[in-house]
């Protein structure tokens, strides 16, 4: 006879997330949040944290200054974590943005966007939104309009990036679609995105998938775990832009696009589509791909000390930084 003390599951997506009837939400991965550093001591990285809304956080870095008044390029970043886990305030992000602050020499706003499934999407989506037009809005002058003295004396808002990881590469894309189709306070453009191990799924095998694998697939589960009322489900456009009925990819919000891809990655294929179809679209940028050859999903942000992923964190600084 169970214990009264035992909680009634509702959802287990193990090894990752588990709900329980009571409301109770149960995160089995992911890192311990840790504090801002006025100056991280293996980079020189300064960081602090930020309200842009009443719901949207941020931690922001600003690389050590060789000139006071220095101009840099901004990354609007969003960490990934299955839209259900992680964190702007995680150990992993924290160490992963001080050495990419550093060896970028950007200024970086990564953004703690609301997660699933206290918040479901589309919530995540519009919190990222929330956080560009913020970032967008300091080049407005608004009598009473707090803004942030990092941005206001450092940002260079010709250089404006959007990057980010895993279920972080699939808002990016979603945020360069609207970035095409609405304009950002004060007209600003978004100059480059990366998308590293963006996630992407459907229902269509590809390759060497089978129907079983796709229907089993942690990814298909956790799609409508995260997004329960998305129209066509896991074939919603925001997952699969390769529908029918998804935005083309003509209209991306940007000028330069790089895709980071892992060998060993399950979503490799489809990032690779992903590519080949921004080119076959008439979108007038430049789109690059890296594949890092024996490596895992997000191997780089999990090991950061790997030749690999010193190299590909290179990749990504040499990107947001020209």
């Amino acid at each position: 006879m169970a214990s009264n003390t035992t909680k009634e599951m509702l959802v287990d997506l193990s090894p990752v997330i588990k709900v329980y009837k009571d409301g109770t939400v149960e995160r089995l991965f992911g890192s311990p949040h840790v504090p801002p550093s006025p100056e991280d001591a293996a980079t020189g990285v300064s960081s602090k944290d930020i309200n842009i809304s009443p719901v949207v956080q941020a931690r922001l870095y600003l690389p050590k200054l060789t000139d006071p008044h220095q101009k840099l390029s901004v990354l609007v970043y969003y960490h990934g974590g299955g839209f259900c886990g992680e964190s702007a305030f995680s150990f992993l992000d924290q160490r992963y943005m001080n050495i990419l602050g550093a060896e970028s020499k950007a200024l970086i706003v990564s953004v703690e966007y609301r997660l699933a499934p206290e918040h479901p999407l589309p919530v995540a989506y519009e919190d990222s939104w929330i956080a560009l037009q913020w970032v967008a809005s300091h080049v407005i002058e608004k009598p009473g309009m707090q803004k942030e003295q990092w941005l206001t004396e450092h940002a260079d808002f010709g250089k404006i990036y959007v990057g980010g990881d895993s279920a972080g590469g699939n808002i990016v894309h979603n945020i360069l679609l609207r970035a095409g189709a609405e304009p950002l306070p004060g007209d600003v453009k978004i100059l480059g995105g990366f998308l590293s191990h963006p996630s992407f799924w459907g229902s269509k095998p590809i390759e060497s998938e089978t129907i079983e694998e796709i229907e089993q697939n942690f990814l298909s589960k956790f799609w409508l775990f995260v997004y329960p009322s998305a129209p066509g489900g896991i074939d919603n456009p925001m997952i699969n832009p390769f529908v029918d009925d998804a935005p083309s990819l003509s209209g991306l919000g940007c000028k330069r696009l790089l895709v980071c891809l892992a060998e060993k990655d399950p979503l490799t294929s489809r990032g690779i589509i992903y590519v080949e179809s921004v080119k076959k679209s008439g979108w007038n940028g430049e789109v690059e791909l890296v594949e890092v050859e024996g490596e895992v999903h997000c191997f780089h942000i999990l090991d950061p000390e790997k030749d690999k992923a010193k190299d590909l964190i290179k990749r990504l600084a040499s990107f947001i930084s020209q």
